[in-house]
């Protein structure tokens, strides 16, 4: 007697069909899962034996054999709990299944009930993909799932509830599909930041053309405030983007189950004791890490020289490519990690050095020491270097309201739209992300532009590599003014925010 239904598995971000297919024969009562599983996949015989029995059915006392095809993938996970179930029933007569345009998943508990999966809207978009009708899903995922178009999601509660489903009797609704609430999210805002006008023009640039910053300045001069206040002025994501930060999270077990969609760009903020598979990912079934996470968002990087060299290290291949490639020797998996790194450091280990008052206790070996954790290949990769210097007593004490997010995040939409239209129909989604070919073609440089790039380049011993992020960061600034062609001023305002020497005043 042989049975044999769909599910789906995850292979990175991307999901794609598995047959389960079981064998019931005669012999000496056993249970077999053939197919490369992990140990949570060859624990469902378990789960699943008691949840037949408490659902009101017969397990069968035979030799039972699952395959999940094919077989030469790795499988891990809960997911296969309820296909396996119900192929065990179907291969012994005691519920018919539907046709290969229905799939299963879900996780089982001892009683008999679906516990929600991790990774749903990836597989729900892969099912809809290779021709897939109807996907039966825990009823907590549900939601998620039919964020994935041109599916019908059935939310299920119990094995009992779904196998009557399946014999004609009360039939499950499928889930309708979820509609984002108009209601707005609140954020932090940069209206509650006193001063600084300097550092928060650098982050609307930054913002604008997803730079990378680093912000330098002594304890309490705002640097962690305004980096939390970052998101609340960064664009509006695209159904694309919001779909694919979605299916990371997804596979990590982040999603909301009420509000399934991510629609605020990310911001992670990994305290510095990260190690550096947890920033980049690992793991021996490949996970996506914090860079991962932040795809499409922020990577907020607070106290820099405290992070292990190592694990900042690991950083700068992601930075160059968009993309981190973990491999182990079970599998090799490539996420994307397109983020905004910003990152906040004090100027040495007590915080005050070339602070006015004179009160840096540090010597000049140990600020060298301290900010020399930080690479120069490392800080060649920051767009935007700039001092946040603390704030005077007059500006606290005028308690004047600064400019609101909503009025900022206008400009960097305005400024994004232009962006938009400059890189359709290609990936570039932002200046930060122009391909040399890009580069030349849509930031030359008129002749008094060229000369003041060649007095900064030979003055401040630029590198090809941050000669290209400055012009990158040029044509955010003409971008934010409206100006088709980058000018002086644009250029010598990118220049600026590469002249602060990070350990020197």
């Amino acid at each position: 007697m042989i049975s044999k239904l769909h599910t789906l598995g995850l292979n990175g971000i991307e999901g794609y069909r598995i047959s389960v297919e079981c064998f019931i024969s005669n012999g000496l009562p056993g249970f077999e899962i053939v197919g490369l599983p992990d140990a949570a996949v060859k624990e469902a015989r378990e789960r699943v034996r008691a949840a037949v029995k408490t659902s009101g059915f017969k397990f069968p006392p035979s030799r039972i054999t699952v395959n999940l095809a094919p077989a030469n993938t790795k499988k891990s996970g809960t997911v296969y709990d309820l296909p396996i179930l119900l192929g065990i029933l179907s291969a012994f007569g005691q519920v018919g299944l539907p046709d290969d345009s229905h799939a299963f998943l879900g996780e089982l508990s001892l009683e008999g009930k679906l516990r929600p999966v991790p990774g749903v809207l990836p597989m729900a978009i892969a099912a809809a993909k290779c021709g897939i009708k109807t996907l039966y899903v825990p009823m907590q995922n549900a939601r998620e799932a039919t964020l994935a178009e041109g599916i019908t999601v059935i939310p299920v509660y119990s094995v009992s509830q779904l196998i009557t489903h399946l014999q004609g009797g009360p039939q499950i609704q499928p889930q309708p599909v979820w509609v984002q609430s108009e209601a707005p999210r609140a954020m932090p805002d940069f209206k509650d930041v006193m001063g600084q006008e300097n550092a928060k023009r650098a982050l609307e640039i930054a913002a604008a053309g997803g730079h990378n910053v680093l912000m330098v300045g002594p304890p309490g001069s705002g640097k962690s405030m305004l980096s939390k206040r970052l998101p609340s002025i960064l664009p509006d994501m695209t159904r694309a983007e919001a779909l694919e930060v979605t299916q990371i999270h997804s596979i990590m077990g982040l999603v909301d189950p009420d509000n399934p969609l991510v629609t605020v760009r990310p911001f992670r903020s990994p305290h510095h004791t990260v190690t550096a598979p947890g920033l980049v990912g690992g793991g021996s079934i490949p996970k996506p890490g914090e860079v991962s996470l932040a795809h499409r968002g922020v990577l907020f990087l607070d106290e820099l020289p405290e992070f292990r060299k190592e694990t900042m290290e690991v950083m700068r291949q992601p930075l160059e490519d968009g993309i981190v490639t973990i491999t182990r020797a079970t599998a090799s998996e490539t996420y994307p990690c397109q983020f905004m790194l910003v990152c906040a450091m004090n100027p040495c280990r007590c915080g005050w050095y070339g602070d006015p008052s004179g009160r840096c206790s540090c010597s000049e070996r140990s600020v060298q020491d301290y900010v020399g954790r930080i690479s120069g290949p490392l800080l060649d990769r920051i767009d935007i270097i700039i001092e946040v210097p603390a704030v005077s007593f007059e500006e606290l004490r005028a308690r004047k309201e600064g400019e609101p997010s909503a009025a900022i995040r206008e400009r960097v939409n305005a400024a994004r739209a232009i962006q938009h239209r400059r890189f359709a129909g290609t990936e570039t989604v932002s200046n930060a992300r122009m391909n040399p070919e890009q580069l030349h073609r849509l930031c030359t440089l008129s002749d008094d532009c060229a000369e003041l790039m060649r007095e900064a380049f030979e003055s401040m011993g630029l590198t090809a590599r941050s000669y290209d992020r400055i012009i990158k960061v040029a044509r955010t600034i003409a971008d934010l003014d409206g100006a088709a062609e980058i000018g002086v001023a644009h250029l010598a305002e990118a220049i600026q925010y590469r002249t602060y020497k990070v350990g020197r005043q």
